[in-house]
């Protein structure tokens, strides 16, 4: 990008402010009984094979793919408070190729998109969208195994090929990125409050530490719950089994019935932890950096030696799109290095693209004031740019093979925070 266009996406952003992601906005995933019922109805289909070697993909995408033209429109289904409002990224997209993009935050919960777009895919009609962002979870397995997802062309993806973190490019939820591609990610990990908690914590034993009894927060979502109780005993959620879980279970119902939590969080649990409520507790990284930057609090978020989770919210093409080849456009658009930091820079969450860092170090060299503060703050945060260190360190969800292994893993979990 030309020194022009970066103080175009300048401008249109406007001078630094609060930042909100988008899970100021919604609750993560976490099934409540309404959820599990939305899921449950939605989930019928038959599943079609994934293509497992490369001459099937690549038949696959060919057999998509063809005659496929550009048509000059983009319908985009994003979550809430996911991009900058004034869409100085979009704006620039269409600058450059002619392609209008109507953006609309209409992603609230996974489930109830998910419930909501299931029978239109499963009839092969549109859903009205031709890009969605949908978190790695049960649902988007769904997706991919009735198959709902157009296959990617990579062809027509170099940026991603050429800036995008090997880390995304190995998720076990979607191996070699047939169908997803990353549009940005976050930690589930500990965050505590310097002003009462002493030792910076290195393990998950400190959520269980008699010493903080009352003062603990952790999360109501099941799989956020799910995999702590599992970090804690030395287990890969991705490769665990219903025995897994039940240890699990276990390990925090005893730390649930010792009076140790103080309560079940959604995203409420923030201000509690900076006002003292409570001193430490399960946290999302994005949350721990915009709190700091918008109130100067000072909290302090940290992977524990056995690990903590990562989330991916990904970028992925309806197979009744309307629009896939200018949709395809647009994702690999977002990989170019400028495009991505100016989006770290408003959603603070990690981007998927590390060149960026760079970007905003250069950016943060010619600003002075809030707005070099910010930057510096931004480009130097492991929130925001993890280490390999870290990444190595970074598990994701269980990833289920069906329906009935998805309600039997919320019967193990659910009832720990609703009872």
């Amino acid at each position: 990008m030309n020194d022009s266009s970066r103080q175009d996406l300048a401008f249109l952003r406007g001078m630094t402010g609060r930042r909100f992601g988008r899970r100021d906005a919604l609750r993560l995933t976490g099934l409540s009984a309404a959820g599990l019922a939305l899921a449950a109805c939605g989930v019928q289909g038959k599943s079609v094979a994934r293509p497992t070697s490369s001459a099937q993909v690549e038949s696959e995408v060919d057999k998509y793919w063809s005659g496929k033209v550009k048509n000059g429109h983009i319908d985009f289904a994003n979550w809430p408070l996911y991009m900058d409002p004034k869409l100085p990224e979009l704006k620039e997209f269409t600058k450059r190729t002619g392609i209008t993009v109507n953006h609309k935050e209409v992603i609230q919960e996974t489930t109830s998109w998910y419930a909501k777009i299931q029978p239109q895919l499963a009839a092969g009609q549109s859903i009205d969208y031709d890009v969605m962002i949908v978190t790695n979870s049960f649902q988007l397995t769904q997706l991919i195994k009735l198959g709902y997802l157009a296959p990617l062309d990579h062809a027509q993806l170099p940026n991603f090929a050429e800036n995008v973190g090997e880390r995304y490019k190995i998720e076990a939820f979607d191996p070699g990125n047939i169908f997803t591609v990353p549009y940005a990610s976050g930690m589930t990990g500990i965050a505590y409050n310097p002003k009462y908690v002493d030792t910076p914590p290195t393990s998950y034993a400190a959520l269980w530490d008699p010493k903080y009894k009352g003062k603990v927060g952790m999360m109501a979502d099941s799989q956020e719950i799910a995999n702590f109780g599992m970090f804690a005993l030395g287990i890969d959620p991705d490769k665990s089994t219903q025995a897994d879980w039940e240890k699990a279970a276990a390990k925090l119902k005893e730390q649930r019935d010792s009076g140790i939590v103080r309560k079940y969080y959604d995203q409420s649990y923030i201000d509690p932890l900076a006002k003292g409520d409570i001193w430490i507790t399960q946290a999302w990284s994005g949350d721990i950096f915009q709190k700091n930057l918008s109130d100067g609090t000072d909290l302090k978020f940290v992977i524990p030696d056995e690990g903590a989770t990562i989330w991916t919210d990904n970028f992925m093409i309806p197979k009744t799109a309307a629009n896939p080849v200018d949709a395809i456009m647009m994702i690999d658009f977002f990989y170019e290095p400028d495009i991505a930091a100016s989006m770290a820079e408003y959603i603070n969450y990690v981007t998927p693209v590390p060149a960026a860092r760079d970007i905003i170090v250069e950016k943060a060299a010619k600003a002075s004031g809030e707005d070099k503060k910010t930057l510096e703050m931004i480009a130097s945060s492991p929130l925001v740019f993890p280490s390999d260190d870290d990444y190595a360190k970074l598990r994701t969800y269980v990833t289920f093979a069906d329906s009935e292994e998805h309600k039997k893993f919320e019967s193990v979990f659910q009832p720990i925070t609703t009872s």
